[in-house]
């Protein structure tokens, strides 16, 4: 039988131990390989390898040993408790080993759990799973992670009262970060917390999210809009150390200083135009933007939006000399001075 992603996700969480097999399938393998290590550890609880109950072996082995699948699956534990056998990276040319399998397992077996690449649909192997009566196949494609997964992954690991900001922003590093980079971030996250019982916040979600080359531009251009016209150097320099280009950071400079525009000139004031901003934004990020955007004002901010446009021109100029990370720098400069302007 086929799941589909939504009954997927349930079937990981709690898989069914009387079911004879399951097929994981998918172009990327780190996706693949969570989920796999998500539903092993859910069906046969903790100390199955020690207890010898999950037996583990690659696709390409049964080829020169087609019997050893059927061998493993109708072996007697020595350890009470469910027992499974993975087979990892399989493909096509293993399909009619594990199709007979399939066919000759009985209450009590080992559950067969294959994990392979990506499949066509006329696949062997996903026909097998897909047309048995007790077995399941499950695609798993390069969506991340649903809101969903991630709560459920913050339950497992006890950490259960996530207010809507803090889960909104693990959302968008789910969109930003590959499957296993969010993993091992959600795994620092519940070190970090280990022994806290406040709520989980925004904050603590910052201290543990990689710093990427856009949180350095953030700092950069928070240092800029707080009129803190003495770092701007040193980031400017760690900045080009990590490979930034000028016209990148006059882009992103410009980005900025146009949310803030779009807050302070709506006519609600700043307070009703944080709240329209698409797409959102949260937490500490929230609270600063609020308030860059009410000290700065609509008018200083065109400003502000005039000289990062001439300057941008400047850099797209076919008879520009100066060094281009020098003129930025001059602009941001000329921006964090007139922040101290009232």
């Amino acid at each position: 039988m086929k799941l589909s992603p939504r009954e997927a996700e349930g079937y990981f969480a709690k898989p069914d131990g009387s079911r004879t097999g399951l097929l994981i399938y998918g172009p990327d393998a780190m996706r693949v390989a969570l989920k796999r290590q998500q539903v092993i550890a859910a069906l046969l609880g903790p100390g199955a390898e020690e207890e010898m109950r999950l037996t583990r072996m690659a696709g390409g082995d049964l080829r020169g040993d087609p019997a050893m699948l059927l061998d493993a699956v109708k072996a007697v534990g020595f350890f009470p408790g469910p027992r499974a056998v993975l087979v990892d990276e399989a493909g096509d040319a293993a399909a009619p080993t594990v199709q007979a399998a399939l066919e000759a397992w009985l209450p009590g077996d080992a559950q067969i759990i294959v994990t392979a690449g990506q499949l066509r649909a006329a696949s062997k192997l996903r026909k097998a799973f897909e047309s048995h009566a007790n077995a399941f196949a499950v695609g798993i494609y390069d969506d991340p992670p649903s809101r969903g997964e991630i709560e459920r992954s913050l339950s497992d690991a006890g950490l259960r009262d996530v207010p809507g900001d803090a889960m909104a922003q693990l959302a968008d590093l789910a969109q930003e970060l590959g499957p296993g980079d969010f993993a091992r971030m959600l795994e620092k996250l519940v070190l970090y917390k280990r022994g806290d019982s406040a709520p989980l916040g925004p904050e603590d979600v910052d201290a543990v999210a990689p710093r990427s080359t856009e949180a350095a531009l953030d700092d950069v251009l928070n240092v800029v809009a707080e009129g803190r016209q003495g770092e701007i150097g040193p980031l400017i320099r760690r900045m080009l150390a990590q490979g930034t280009n000028a016209v990148s950071l006059c882009i992103g400079a410009t980005r900025h200083f146009r949310t803030l525009y779009a807050c302070a000139a709506d006519p609600g004031g700043p307070a009703q135009g944080i709240g329209r901003l698409r797409p959102p934004v949260y937490g500490k990020r929230r609270d600063r933007i609020f308030r860059q955007a009410q000290a700065w004002g609509p008018n200083r901010l065109e400003t502000a939006l005039t000289v990062l446009t001439d300057t941008d021109l400047q850099l797209r100029s076919a008879g520009q000399t100066a060094p281009a990370m020098a003129l930025v720098e001059r602009a941001l400069i000329r921006l964090a001075m007139l922040a101290r302007q009232r």
